[in-house]
């Protein structure tokens, strides 16, 4: 009986030792869950995030939420029953995605959000945001000295839920409103897509075809208006402005087609992302909430 007993507990302990293993050898895992992959620059993000997680030897699979809260809802679901451990995020909202956090947050998955903010100081494990208000200050600086300080001019917004279209248009107007002789005379939301942007614009010229720039929330809408302008025989009369230092703006910069844009840093907000979730599987719990990076403007030199 004694024999037995002294086999059983050590088959018992093998076991143990066999499960310790393997489990010792799996690696985390990271979600990467993107707004929407429908634009370039959101791409550059994505992959980077990846690419960032796997450098540091997690295995990582990149999410699209289609810009829908529904299908972020339904990527949560999924990768917190797929067993994921952290999860890189940009959401669709800035109040709406709370409750994405809160659910992954109590499954015991921490969250970096990336480039967008939610409205909470106690949902993301931390948020690395670029600085879109003074970065538009800028913008706003070179959009009043490029127009003397006159003229009339329309805004096209992105998403009225993400707080990087207010932030970017507060810090934009800091600037241009305090030129009496500058004069918005529209503003319409295109949900940070270009072929929206597009069409916005061409609606805008009906009503305000003698307009001198246009002002938009990021460079996929600026593409897109500058489309509009080439169609409308306007492209080297209307001063157009973007935001986030596209590769194609940036070109169309260079050769003096658009005015200027904000450059922002992708792949610094994923990389930062990325060491964070290393640092939170290493044992790390205190980070910053907000983490500021800078942007640059970008004109034509």
């Amino acid at each position: 009986m004694k024999i037995l007993i002294t086999y059983l507990s050590s088959l018992i302990t093998l076991f143990f030792i066999s499960c310790s293993s393997k489990t010792d050898q799996e690696k985390p895992k990271v979600a990467v869950v993107i707004s929407t992959l429908n634009n370039p620059w959101f791409v550059v993000l994505a992959e980077s995030a990846a690419e960032n997680a796997r450098k540091l030897g997690y295995e990582a699979k990149i999410f699209d939420s289609q810009n829908n809260p529904a299908t972020e809802s339904d990527n949560f679901e999924n990768l917190i029953s797929s067993g994921f451990d952290a999860i890189l995020f940009n959401p669709t909202d800035a109040d709406g995605s709370i409750s994405n956090i809160l659910k992954a947050k109590t499954a015991g998955i921490p969250v970096f959000c990336m480039d967008r903010e939610v409205n909470s100081d106690v949902a993301a494990t931390s948020q690395i945001l670029s600085d879109n208000y003074s970065g538009c200050v800028e913008v706003g600086i070179e959009f009043a000295k490029s127009l003397k300080a006159k003229g009339e001019y329309v805004e096209i917004l992105g998403l009225v839920g993400d707080n990087n279209t207010w932030a970017r248009s507060k810090g934009f107007h800091s600037v241009v409103d305090k030129f009496p002789n500058l004069k918005m005379v529209a503003q319409q939301s295109a949900d940070f897509d270009r072929n929206k942007a597009m069409e916005v614009l061409e609606s805008m010229l009906q009503a305000h075809p003698n307009i001198n720039a246009v002002f938009c929330g990021n460079d996929a809408m600026a593409l897109g208006v500058y489309q509009a302008l080439q169609s409308a025989g306007l492209d080297k009369k209307v001063k157009v402005f973007g935001f986030d230092g596209a590769d194609e703006v940036v070109e169309k910069i260079k050769e003096g087609k658009i005015v200027a844009t904000g450059m922002q840093f992708p792949k610094v907000m994923a990389e930062t992302a990325a060491k964070n979730a290393d640092e939170f599987f290493k044992g790390k719990r205190d980070f910053a909430q907000r983490v500021p990076v800078e942007v640059e403007l970008i004109i034509q030199k």
